[in-house]
């Protein structure tokens, strides 16, 4: 199940021991995982970037949806960006939960989709009911079509002091940002109204507060304090700690040169 939303991929809960997979880390891995997967090592047409290793991770090029390890090998799996564009999502997602105990799934939200389309994408995606709810990009009516204007011009503006900082205090709008334990919920294209109306219709008041319901003020100024520490303490934290990595060619000519 779906147990909380983190903040990015360096507020995940993952304890110093354990084995850490990363699935289609492309240009961007995490520094925390162990091993990664790729499936395309060549082309770069799924990411922004050619694909890059920290030098103290292993890298195997094998398919998500098929994934080379045995059951519960890894305590923790992180899959960022990656979802969106699997064939079968279905078998991509249950290959996550049955080679790990626990991990984190980042994908574009509906409307971080609707702005910043992507061609390779095949899913939209929305978060709701703590489940992921996918409906084929194909069967979308258009990027112009729907009409968002009551969550930004007549919700937001009113009911978010946190809309400066988007990516943090109000990431779901562009993002899904899952933390899960033993397995996750999902339904691909959905029949059922309550879910298809996200998809194929103009977001009612209604159907606003219920992806993004009303807080308190209390509550409101507490998102915004704890923002600013996460930043201000990310930023100590990479400039003491910052790393970078290196292409697949480099990764494997120090490879070659440690045998």
């Amino acid at each position: 199940m779906i147990t909380r939303t983190p903040y990015d991929r360096d507020n995940l809960k993952i304890g110093k021991k354990d084995k850490v997979l990363e699935v289609g880390p492309g240009h961007s891995p995490t520094f925390r995982s162990n091993v990664l997967v790729d499936l395309f090592v060549d082309s770069n047409y799924h990411r922004c970037g050619n694909l890059k290793i920290y030098p103290h991770q292993q890298f195997i090029n094998a398919n998500g949806e098929a994934l080379p390890f045995k059951d519960k090998e890894f305590d923790y799996v992180i899959c960022n960006q990656v979802l969106e564009h699997a064939e079968n999502p279905a078998e991509f997602i249950r290959e996550q939960c049955r080679v790990a105990k626990r991990g984190y799934m980042e994908t574009p939200s509906l409307l971080g989709e609707f702005l910043f389309p992507k061609k390779s994408h095949k899913w939209i995606i929305l978060h709701l009911d703590n489940k992921l709810i996918l409906f084929e990009k194909s069967r979308m009516p258009g990027n112009y079509e729907n009409n968002y204007g009551e969550l930004f011009l007549n919700y937001l503006p009113y009911q978010s002091l946190t809309y400066k900082l988007l990516w943090l205090t109000e990431g779901d709008l562009m993002l899904n940002r899952c933390e899960w334990k033993d397995d996750i919920e999902f339904i691909i294209n959905p029949t059922n109204e309550k879910y298809t109306a996200f998809f194929t219709q103009p977001w009612s008041r209604q159907m606003v507060e219920q992806m993004y319901p009303r807080r308190s003020a209390i509550k409101e100024i507490q998102k915004i304090w704890n923002a600013f520490f996460y930043i201000i303490k990310n930023k100590v934290k990479y400039k003491i700690h910052g790393h970078t990595p290196i292409s697949l060619e480099e990764y494997m000519r120090l490879k070659e040169e440690n045998k």
